[in-house]
């Protein structure tokens, strides 16, 4: 069959996920529209075709990735794209390059962190790919923990410098990636020593090769740390281990926009509030969540094009076997990963609007929803990164064995994204913050502090503790206040009996290692309650085309009533729910799955 023979024969793949590329990234009518000529201008270029990419060597397939970086630089110039118009083009190449961390991390970095006279220096050389640039954090030793890191940067003030140096093997700058080949220069953390106190992780661009014959420089050990999971996939990117042998640097190559270090050496605090730096970290999450909505877009598109065209069974008289996709166990694994798909993408606008709000506050030196919007973006980058990577690979499972060929492009999708649930904090250390932050806000709702943003549910404790959902039928599911209600219901009741069993130890901290399972059984509830809160926000605008919007809804409940399915334990042990009625909203998720398939 047609269907089946596209995922078995191998071939450039470009063209066959545009439209769900397209339709993960595109979240107004102008952005639809930048994204549509990128995404054209990628797929009608031979030179960005992937056929045969699964097959390379690791030397060939990084090869390949530098000519495609270079062409797409080429192709920047000659159109003269604008800055969003040349993001559109790299996230259409679907590579992962070093141009990733260029432009995503070294030069947010120093637009986050750097004075403006550092501005001023560096950033036309970065726009210009006249330096190429990473972002080296983690080490050998230490990831998540970053008070941990051990190299140092020590002022030396008789010659106005800084002593960059790795003291241990486990100092070793591991996993940057463009570290391994070819970037010039880093963003380096270190621990900032100057007349023999330390002064915390700060960063500082270093030079790594020469900018005439690309090699190391002198002190500096570096290489690339080899092949990772998955054919292709994540083996585009040289990610790399870098040691520094008592590296010289000038003072001014410190990113000094909240802390100073003056030529005799003294650290001076800027008039730059420090909480300005959390800007970049919000922009960088956000950035993770609308990704995870394009790579489970992708997924999904792929499992469903595969269901709609795959017979299985139910032959009678000779006649045609049943579609795939019409299986009560398929749409029951593969629509509630349709409706997380657009659940992703409707909060990781959400995000992009945040990052907006706290950016003015933080300008205006507001930092009173810095706590909130920090556990927030920790939280859903966490939630969604993790939901995705098990989706792909239930995509995988959803297509058969054919989903198991490198053809499918799923299982390559399945290895590049895997990272992201350890790249940019470990997802489980991330609940671990934002449970934190829910138990601080649950001590404080007897002092008349209320909580803001997506805690103000927990200044109505009184009542969700209290509360019966109001579910007689399973119509009743469809209620946007009742499921409002059952999901506040939960995660207010779960936070609660937390910190209750939390105030039992006399060591706060010994009870949160004890406890730190449930405490983020805890985060991810309230991190569910966001996402569907944010899906229902979304059926509140005005959408056009009343197909297009009863859809939606039919998707945003079977998002909702999926997770209460999944996670009923939560909701009947606190008792947020019946069984009656955890067996309705059960029914009423049938129901809906129906509807997807015929209307």
């Amino acid at each position: 069959m047609k269907g089946v023979d596209h995922l078995a024969h191998e071939r450039n793949k470009t063209e066959f996920d545009v439209d769900a590329m397209k339709i993960a990234w595109a979240g107004s009518r102008h952005a639809f529209e930048l994204s549509d000529r990128m995404a054209r201008l990628v797929a009608s270029d031979p030179a960005f075709q992937k056929d045969g990419r699964t097959r390379l060597g690791r030397k060939e397939l990084f090869k390949n990735t530098l000519r495609k970086a270079a062409h797409a630089w080429k192709r920047i110039l000659e159109l003269r794209l604008t800055e969003e118009e040349a993001g559109w083009l790299r996230n259409f190449v679907d590579e992962p390059s070093f141009t990733d961390l260029h432009w995503g991390m070294f030069i947010p970095a120093i637009k986050g962190q750097g004075t403006d006279e550092q501005q001023q220096k560096w950033l036309p050389l970065a726009y210009k790919m006249q330096i190429i640039g990473c972002y080296a954090q983690t080490e050998l030793g230490h990831g998540s923990n970053v008070q941990g890191l051990e190299t140092t940067a020590t002022f030396d003030p008789e010659t106005d410098e800084f002593v960059i140096h790795s003291p241990t093997l486990t100092s070793s700058k591991w996993w940057p990636g463009g570290l391994g080949k070819v970037s010039t220069h880093a963003i380096v953390y270190a621990r900032l020593i100057t007349n023999g106190q330390e002064h915390g992780v700060h960063g500082f661009i270093v030079q790594l090769r020469s900018l005439d014959d690309h090699m190391p420089l002198p002190g500096i050990t570096i290489g690339d740390i080899g092949m990772k999971f998955g054919n292709g996939a994540y083996n585009t990117m040289d990610n790399g281990v870098l040691t520094f042998d008592h590296i010289r640097i000038p003072r001014n190559q410190m990113l000094m926009r909240v802390l100073q270090v003056t030529r005799e050496g003294k650290c001076v605090q800027s008039n730059v509030p420090r909480q300005l730096i959390y800007g970049t970290m919000v922009f960088v999450r956000q950035t993770i969540v609308a990704d995870a909505s394009t790579a489970l877009s992708r997924a999904v598109c792929i499992a469903t094009r595969y269901s709609a065209v795959r017979r299985q069974f139910g032959s009678q008289d000779g006649g045609m076997e049943t579609q795939v996709i019409d299986y009560k166990t398929q749409q029951s694994r593969l629509f509630p990963l349709l409706a997380s798909a657009y659940a992703f993408r409707f909060v990781g606008e959400w995000l992009k609007w945040l990052y907006t709000d706290v950016t003015q506050r933080l300008q205006a030196n507001d930092f009173s929803t810095l706590p909130e919007a920090h556990a927030c973006t920790a939280g859903l980058k966490s939630l969604t990164t993790t939901a995705t990577a098990d989706a792909i690979e239930e995509c995988r499972k959803l297509c058969g064995g054919h989903g198991y060929l490198c053809a499918s492009g799923l299982p390559e999708l399945f290895a590049v994204y895997a990272p992201a649930c350890t790249y940019e904090g470990d997802n489980v250390v991330l609940l671990l913050q934002v449970a934190r932050f829910l138990m601080k806000t649950v001590s404080q709702l007897g002092s008349g502090k209320k909580p803001v943003g997506t805690t103000a549910y927990l200044g109505r404790v009184q009542d969700l503790l209290q509360c019966c959902c109001d579910v007689q039928t399973a119509e009743d599911w469809l209620k946007p206040s009742v499921v409002l209600e059952a999901f506040e219901a939960r995660s207010a009741r779960m936070c609660v009996a937390r910190a209750q069993n939390l105030s039992k130890f006399e060591n706060p901290e010994d009870g949160f290692a004890e406890l730190s399972a449930d405490l983020v059984e805890a985060a991810v509830a309230h991190c569910q309650l966001i996402v569907v809160s944010k899906f229902i926000d979304k059926l509140q605008q005005d959408i056009p085309g009343k197909g297009v919007n009863q859809q939606l809804q039919n998707l945003c409940y079977i998002y909702a009533l999926n997770l209460l399915h999944k996670y009923r334990g939560d909701f009947l042990s606190t008792g947020c729910i019946t069984p009656k009625q955890a067996s309705l909203a059960n029914d009423q998720l049938r129901s809906l799955y129906s509807q997807v398939i015929f209307q």
